[in-house]
């Protein structure tokens, strides 16, 4: 089987025209082609009155006929053997096995990472037990939602905490950029499919689920995890990790103090806990593990009428039932060293709360499964690094974070609304005192005011000067009436929890720090992808004996 690769064809094209497309790219005639399957969809929007559609497609010829492309497109890098995306497990526990004193693997966290973690482990059949701080999803999404609706925030349990992570409150996206030679990323996507997702994100190029679907999916995808041995802790925070130095002088994991006072002895622990865990980076800081700074970006979230953005990309293809809600990517480098950048871009959603310490404000975006709210938004972020901007400290990005939260919490009214103000005002460097034609999303309220009273002002300048030159790349998207609501201080993780080549913490024998908070993935599908690594590498130490 071949996989041809940027085969364009009209966006209003015959479904017909597919085969003799095909078989013209190949050089075939068209009754050579056996079948074909399209294996990915997208689009190319360059030209917004001309837009294509660019799809890879799977084709089955006769062997000689492969054998005959193959050699003649030789050159030809959109020409090549279908990939085998088959995920195959390394090892798997044999028949009969059981866990001895401390032996079952322990996974800390039910967010991407956590859940493709805990599956690939209950797969194996090495029954992990999950230990999550927060509520199960649906318990969960009930707090979450009194955050937006009543300004009541639970710590434990909110955008940040709980099944399912923060991408469950998220646009669900599943795409990333990341090197994955062993197609995982399929593996992840599968998985999701069987637990309910719809179909069309094994081929859209650029897929997504959105907040309702992905809580059914964390729901199917516990139940089997729970059928094939696994076991979940809701409620139980790890408060405390016992290390042990051996005789050679090696530290080694040895258990979890639990926050219902249990002591859980387990020697290998994947560590999944999210971006959001301030206090375990604390506890493992504590405890001598190695970690350090890395860099993050910090902002705001800022929102147009979706139809704006649909006109922008798409001009007189906008509202193509084929194209959906359109979303973009724009990037600066200003003039003081800072790199200026969307992130996170919702289509068709809204602004949501997501603190998770009380007494600060932090924004976020999400989009359900149809895009089909009025307003488009997106993080607009500045960078911001450890030997810059908090240097001296493994944890000085935290009380950045922390700083700027607490100044966003006060500048909204200390009531858990958020400060935000319209850019023809904050461009003017004069606060907002009523909205425009746009009206912002962001629950429990949005307070106006000027946006300098809780971010850096190497951030407000590189703002002011990134959005009319965004303006002029997207004709209205510095318009005076668009809000931005701040602030957006969650981007990735602040630290990374250092690992060697066997996937185990530099200094810690036992540990397995993974996904995006450990500083090794950035969104759903890549911290799932880096749960399945560890747990394939935890799995491989612990039936080494």
């Amino acid at each position: 089987m071949l996989r041809l690769t940027e085969l364009k064809l009209p966006l209003d094209h015959d479904p017909a025209a597919m085969l003799p497309a095909i078989a013209a790219r190949l050089g075939v005639a068209e009754s050579a082609v056996v079948r074909f399957a399209v294996a990915k969809r997208g689009n190319d929007a360059r030209r917004k009155n001309a837009i294509q559609l660019v799809y890879a497609v799977d084709v089955t010829l006769s062997e000689a006929d492969e054998a005959d492309v193959l050699a003649r497109l030789a050159g030809d890098s959109h020409v090549r053997p279908t990939p085998d995306t088959t995920y195959r497990f390394p090892v798997k526990a044999p028949e009969g096995w059981h866990a001895g004193e401390g032996e079952r693997p322990v996974v800390i966290g039910a967010g991407p990472c956590g859940l493709l973690a805990g599956l690939i482990l209950a797969q194996m059949g090495l029954k992990p037990i999950i230990v999550e701080r927060g509520k199960a999803v649906r318990e969960r999404t009930k707090d979450t939602w009194a955050l937006w609706r009543k300004s009541v925030l639970t710590p434990e349990s909110n955008v940040q905490f709980g099944e399912g992570g923060a991408g469950t409150f998220s646009d669900g996206k599943l795409y990333s950029r990341i090197k994955d030679p062993r197609h995982l990323g399929r593996k992840v996507l599968v998985e999701f499919v069987k637990a309910g997702a719809p179909d069309d994100i094994l081929t859209e190029a650029h897929p997504h689920i959105g907040t309702f679907r992905l809580v059914t999916m964390v729901m199917s995808m516990r139940e089997t995890i729970e059928k094939l041995g696994g076991e979940y802790r809701f409620g139980t925070r790890v408060d405390d990790f016992a290390v042990e130095t051996d005789a050679a002088g090696e530290r080694r994991l040895a258990g979890l103090h639990l926050s219902n006072g249990e002591f859980l002895p387990a020697r290998r622990v994947i560590m999944a806990v999210g971006h959001s865990a301030r206090d375990t980076f604390e506890v493992l800081y504590n405890r001598g593990v190695h970690i350090e700074a890395k860099p993050f970006a910090i902002g705001v979230r800022i929102e147009h009428p979706q139809s704006l953005i649909d006109q922008a990309r798409y001009g007189a293809c906008a509202k193509h039932p084929v194209l959906g809600p359109a979303a973009y990517a724009l990037a600066h480098q200003a003039s003081n060293g800072r790199a200026v950048y969307s992130f996170c871009m919702c289509p068709g959603g809204r602004v949501v709360a997501a603190a998770s310490e009380e007494g600060r404000v932090v924004t976020n975006g999400m989009s359900q499964y149809s895009r089909a709210e009025f307003n488009a938004n997106s993080g607009l972020v500045v960078d911001i690094t450890p030997e810059r901007d908090f240097p001296g400290h493994p944890l000085a990005g935290i009380a950045l974070q922390r700083h700027w939260e607490e100044r966003a919490f006060v500048a909204g009214g200390s009531n858990y609304q958020a400060p935000g103000q319209k850019v023809g005002d904050f461009l003017a460097r004069r606060p907002s005192s009523e909205f425009g034609s746009i009206v912002p999303s962001y629950q429990p309220g949005v307070h106006l005011t000027a946006l300098e009273e809780c971010l850096p002002d190497f951030v407000t300048d590189a703002l002011r000067e990134a959005l009319p030159v965004f303006g002029r790349q997207m004709v209205g998207y510095d318009h005076p009436d668009v809000v931005m609501t701040g602030v957006e201080t969650r981007t990735s993780s602040p630290v990374r929890i250092t690992r060697g080549k066997d996937l185990q913490s530099l200094n810690t024998r036992g540990l397995y720090p993974a996904g995006e908070g450990a500083g090794y993935a950035g969104g759903i599908l890549s911290a799932a992808v880096d749960g399945i690594r560890v747990a394939e590498a935890l799995a491989a130490d612990l039936l080494a004996g």
